[in-house]
């Protein structure tokens, strides 16, 4: 296992450890998988193209009640119209909401107005609400179903209405910063969190695959194939490797990393084991 190069570096990679914040998604057994984590630790609640926005809302309220930090997924186009926009950040506003993330969604087909991230963002910008922090979702190994060119054009339109940018969930390290040299060079100025997976079981990915019901597992599977195709190898992911190679680009200011996303795919427990035991070792 490799360590990181320098100080500097380790010192920042415990810092974005600790401050890293896990994404979950909504499923019957979810409350009681975040028993693992610290009070006041950061929660990411997605969206489900199917069950809807209600089902992301239930879930951060009761997360909220029990003293974590929540960041829930609003999908575009899961999104009725600017009324029920009005509504929904008005449930973020009464729950305190600090951060939340826009993603244009997984549908088929928008539910409403809205067929994309861009357009809930411009629609987001004309409401009065208390939410200080707005995501939006980066690309660094592309899209199946959109061009780089346009990735690049979309991301470079939504910076204007956010505060930050997330990652797909990345394997390369090289890949990551190359994109991000690009995006910096082409005017892309928002603070990254890097998004990587957690330590993820290959029976406990089909099961949560399944669980989230047939149509969703299709498009959850085909998203994470990459992952999908290591598992085989392997049967377990452990990303200690790949933090300890994109601690480099943490300390290099130009880059502008603010930390990390990880995707446990509710395998909460095991990444936040892993979590415990790689900060502990670098101290």
């Amino acid at each position: 296992m490799q360590r990181p190069a320098s100080d500097i570096e380790r010192l920042r990679l415990i810092d974005d450890l600790r401050s890293a914040y896990m994404e979950v998604f909504p499923a019957p057994d979810v409350d009681k998988r975040l028993a693992p984590l610290e009070p006041n630790s950061y929660v990411a609640v997605t969206c489900s193209p199917t069950k809807g926005v209600e089902e992301t809302l239930e879930l951060t309220e009761r997360l909220v009640d029990r003293g974590f930090r929540v960041i829930p997924h609003i999908a575009a186009k899961n999104v009725l119209d600017e009324s029920h926009l009005g509504r929904i950040m008005q449930r973020l506003s009464d729950l305190r909401i600090e951060s939340m993330f826009i993603p244009g969604g997984d549908r088929p087909e928008p539910v409403g107005k809205f067929a994309n991230a861009l357009e809930l963002l411009q629609a987001m910008s004309g409401l009065s609400h208390s939410v200080a922090h707005i995501g939006i979702a980066a690309h660094p190994e592309g899209h199946p179903d959109i061009s780089s060119a346009t990735l690049y054009d979309e991301l470079r339109k939504k910076q204007n209405y956010a505060n930050y940018m997330v990652t797909q969930m990345c394997f390369d390290p090289a890949a990551l910063g190359a994109w991000v040299k690009r995006m910096r060079s082409g005017g892309i100025t928002l603070p990254l969190w890097i998004g990587i997976p957690g330590v993820i079981d290959r029976g406990a990915l089909i099961k949560s695959s399944l669980r989230i019901g047939v149509g969703d597992s299709l498009r959850f599977l085909r998203k994470k194939s990459t992952i999908a195709k290591r598992l085989m190898k392997s049967g377990t992911y452990i990303p200690s490797d790949l933090v300890f190679e994109l601690a480099k680009y943490q300390v290099d200011p130009d880059m502008n990393v603010a930390g990390y996303h990880l995707f446990c795919f509710n395998q909460v427990e095991n990444t936040e084991m892993w979590r415990r035991k790689v900060i502990a070792s670098l101290e």
